[in-house]
């Protein structure tokens, strides 16, 4: 099959190398609806060279690992817009090296580009196949496979006993890409990191001997600390689990109370309130009867309603006319919903901030901007986001709002208004993709660095090091 005049049949999912690059091993999805192949890359640097434009960059070449690093330099060979496929323009550099397949070795272009949050390291397009090789999408590694063992040797990353924390990820989803960045993160700090599918924990409820299992009956009670990332729909048990670990002695990031009284959209604004924060005038009622009286309370429509247990922008409505305010409300008032009434901001344009904060303090601040024909900044309906500069008073409120609720990480969505800026809510599972990929920031190791510095972890000296 693979001899000099006939074409390699590949699978979806191929495993490759780079000589040239001094990567032994990636592994590329191969996708004929790309024209460019890309491979992930970082810290991409331009310098010249003998009057030539170079690159430098860096490349993690396994998934879910970046404590592998490798270094590259290479000649820039263009430079070119990329669309993505969801339309966005990005401008990226390109190179020509050679590419191995088995035995077979020949030069194609490749965009550099962060691929973090994308499936695979390398995306092999149609341009690198043409002539060369055919795709047959129902075959996976037909040119052979590299085990965990290989990689080992390949990259010297042997595993051995960790001598960090042992710290569990709470959450629902391991595949997200906040989870992946969380896990990642420890890891590359040195900590013992074990994913914990929330619905798949349990618990001993005892005065001298309180227990945490996981599936299957492994213990837990020998973890130093646990991130708290609770999906909403799993927020009664997510936070009896929280209590669970507190009670056994084990540090977790956000309480069982902070997330409690931050998933209840009600309570947490009269908390607000209380401490003197600002946020858009709200109105809240049982009986259909106030219907009329609870819209003049807000100032009239154009209004937002808002489901109480309503997450990530669902949930919420934009009524631009007295009738239709009476026809959202009553309809959901009907269904027996809990519902907020409250001002529309019209100066607000469709923009937030959200200020991201860590141990008391706003480590990044996006604004976030609506997709066309939504009212709302969302990034989860199309929105976009850039990386913007809060104010003193903007920050402080940030702050504050995360502190009111006992909360150590926070995302605080606040929007600005003629009258200064308002806190629209506050999020105890905030999601990394948006934050980061607007900012370049790292935040997850930002949230490792937090725990360690609450339980007062220094990393080992290592020859010609520094303690952190």
């Amino acid at each position: 099959m693979n001899t000099a005049n006939s074409k390699l049949i590949i699978g979806s999912e191929e495993w490759c190398s780079f000589p040239q690059l001094g990567i032994p091993a990636i592994k590329a999805r191969v996708d004929s609806g790309a024209k460019t192949s890309s491979i992930h890359a970082f810290n991409i640097q331009t310098f010249r060279r003998a009057g030539t434009l170079w690159v430098s960059f860096e490349i993690h070449p396994v998934q879910n690992n970046r404590r592998i690093v490798i270094r590259c330099e290479q000649p820039v060979v263009d430079k070119r817009i990329v669309k993505s496929s969801s339309g966005l323009g990005e401008t990226r550099y390109v190179v020509s090296v050679p590419i191995k397949f088995a035995d077979n070795i020949w030069d194609i272009e490749l965009t550099l580009a962060n691929r973090d949050s994308m499936g695979f390291r390398m995306l092999l397009g149609r341009e690198a196949m043409i002539d060369r090789l055919i795709v047959d999408p129902s075959m996976v590694c037909t040119l052979g496979t590299v085990s965990k063992d290989e990689l080992n040797s390949f990259y010297g990353t042997a595993e051995g006993a960790s001598s960090g924390l042992k710290i569990g990820l709470l959450a629902s989803d391991e595949s997200l890409y906040s989870n992946q960045r969380l896990l990642e993160a420890g890891d590359e700090r040195g900590h013992e990191m074990i994913f914990l599918n929330a619905t798949q924990c349990y618990m001993k409820l005892d005065a001298s001997e309180p227990e945490a299992h996981y599936r299957g009956g492994k213990i837990l009670n020998d973890l130093d600390a646990v991130i708290t990332r609770i999906r909403p729909s799993v927020t009664f048990y997510g936070t009896s689990l929280a209590r669970q670990f507190e009670s056994m002695g084990i540090y977790t990031t956000n309480s069982s109370r902070a997330i409690s009284q931050s998933r209840d959209k009600l309570f947490s604004l009269q908390l607000m309130l209380k401490n003197g924060i600002n946020i858009p005038t709200t109105g809240f009622a049982n009986s259909p009867m106030d219907t009329n009286d609870i819209i003049e309370m807000v100032g009239g429509a154009p209004l937002i309603v808002k489901l109480l247990e309503g997450t990530q922008g669902r949930g919420v409505v934009l009524a631009e006319t007295q009738k239709a305010a009476e026809s959202v409300i009553n309809a959901f008032k009907s269904l027996r919903a809990n519902l907020l009434v409250q001002k529309f901001v019209k100066e607000a344009d469709g923009k937030d901030l959200r200020c991201f904060v860590i141990d008391g303090k706003v480590v990044a601040t996006i604004e976030r901007t609506a997709a066309p024909g939504e009212f709302r900044a969302n990034l989860h309906q199309g929105g976009s986001a850039l990386v913007a500069k809060p104010t003193a008073e903007e920050k402080a409120l940030a702050i504050k709002a995360a502190k009111v609720l006992g909360l150590q990480i926070a995302g605080v969505d606040i929007i600005r208004s003629k009258d200064g800026p308002l806190l629209l809510e506050v999020n105890s599972s905030p999601g990394l993709e948006g934050v980061e990929s607007a900012t370049g920031k790292d935040i997850a190791g930002m949230i490792i660095s937090a725990i360690e510095k609450k339980l007062k972890w220094k990393r080992e000296l290592t020859s010609g090091s520094e303690t952190e």
